[in-house]
């Protein structure tokens, strides 16, 4: 499986993914000429090489009428809500973005439309857009379609966020990962008065997202438009898999730390062995006052709630009275409704719960069909090593009384069976 892991330990910005991502093609020359084709009006984009902490790194540099916009610089103290809205203003048909002040979320997916871009990309831009418009939607209680973006470094946006969707579509990754995000600390100032970090905005876009703060660089780290691309793109957050590196890029911050080096890095590779790791919530409760057929019952409600596994080990509680302790395994997002089943089902009281990473084999399902054309599924597992196949019992079954066989024969049968045998 070919994986890009983005490490966002400082924050994210839209230019600095697109300037990792660049990192990773086989001529990032070549690949600005063509972004520089893609039509985006008054924009052209540069690749200048440079340096964070003695690193040497990659800004995608964006000049709108031939003028760098520094307007939503990374980690800008002094963000208007114009730069810090970090939407585009656009040019669409017969309208020059030039001559006007704000711009709708209409004038933003024409101008997508427009540009030189793959459908797959340019259906990307446009959640990308529609993600930052929902969330300046809720910053200033007004509905989406009344949501206008404002025009201080407005174009760069646009470019920095067709680079990225453009880019991710040149790299093709089969899953994206990102590490938990750093928003960094301290205060922004807007013309509405002084925002503690996150602003609404990249605090309603980083909602689901892991996401920290740093007590040593007191300003924005995560701009909306970051915090819009990962919400798009992240198929999962944690640490980084266990994979073979095959190339890391880093895109440059505007801004110099002392101590502390402004990038962001992207990795691109294969999964090591084939397996793959993620995070799952373990529930536990002792119960010692249910009977055998209560205990079955409220099991297939937990599974029914989104559990993965369910399943009760013996224990002898206090007072020598035997019970069980029920164990659920549940994706940290269905936590919540997992636990709820277990209290509406058992008679427990307290539910201890802990976050585990596990290691887990790839999974598919295959399908095969027989020369007598009975159809059979066949679950192949394979990672770290080993493979593994299985096939449906319910398959195996139906097979073994259509044909007067015994389980073991049906299973010998279908087990092996491939179909180049027939």
């Amino acid at each position: 499986m070919k994986t890009l892991y983005i490490d966002c330990s400082m924050g994210a910005a839209g230019d600095m993914i697109s300037a990792a991502l660049l990192e990773l093609t086989p001529d990032p020359d070549a690949a600005v000429k063509k972004l520089n084709a893609l039509g985006i009006p008054h924009v052209v984009y540069a690749r200048e090489r440079t340096a964070r902490c003695g690193i040497a790194a990659t800004r995608l540099v964006v000049k709108v009428d031939g003028v760098e916009e520094h307007a939503h610089a990374h980690h800008s103290h002094h963000h208007s809500p114009e730069a810090h809205n970090h939407a585009a203003a656009v040019q669409c048909a017969h309208v020059d973005v030039r001559a006007h002040h704000h711009h709708s979320l209409d004038d933003i997916l024409r101008l997508i439309d427009s540009l030189a871009l793959p459908e797959k990309a340019k259906g990307d831009a446009r959640q990308v857009y529609a993600l930052l418009a929902e969330a300046e939607s809720r910053a200033h209680g007004r509905p989406v379609g009344e949501v206008h973006f404002h025009e201080v470094g407005a174009l760069d946006a646009v470019a920095d966020i067709t680079a990225a969707c453009w880019l991710l579509g040149e790299i093709a990754p089969d899953e994206i990962v990102a590490s938990p995000v750093n928003f960094g600390g301290g205060t922004v100032r807007c013309a509405h008065g002084v925002l503690p970090v996150p602003a609404p905005a990249t605090a309603f876009l980083l909602e689901g997202i892991p996401a920290h703060g740093d007590g040593e660089v007191l300003c924005e780290l995560c701009t909306p438009t970051g915090a819009a691309l990962l919400k798009h793109f992240a198929n999962r957050f944690g640490p980084m898999p266990q994979m073979k590196a095959e190339k890391t890029g880093f895109g440059a911050g505007t801004r110099e730390f002392e101590g502390r080096a402004n990038l962001l890095r992207a990795t691109i590779g294969e999964n090591a062995a084939s397996g793959d790791s993620d995070s799952v919530c373990e529930l536990k409760c002792n119960i010692d006052d249910m009977t055998g057929e209560e205990i079955a019952f409220a099991c297939e409600r937990i599974f029914e709630a989104g559990a993965l596994d369910v399943l009760t080990v013996p224990a002898t509680m206090k007072k020598g009275r035997p019970g069980v302790v029920l164990i659920a395994l549940s994706a940290p997002d269905r936590k919540d409704a997992v636990t709820a089943a277990i209290f509406r089902h058992t008679s427990t009281i307290g539910v201890r719960e802990t976050i585990c990473r596990r290691s887990i084999l790839s999974r598919r399902e295959e399908t095969v069909t027989l020369p007598d054309g009975t159809t059979i599924r066949r679950k192949v597992s394979e990672g770290f090593g080993v493979k593994r196949e299985k096939v449906e019992h319910d398959d195996i079954a139906a097979y073994a009384l259509s044909h007067g066989l015994s389980l073991s024969e049906a299973r010998r049968i279908l087990v092996y069976y491939r179909p180049h045998e027939a």
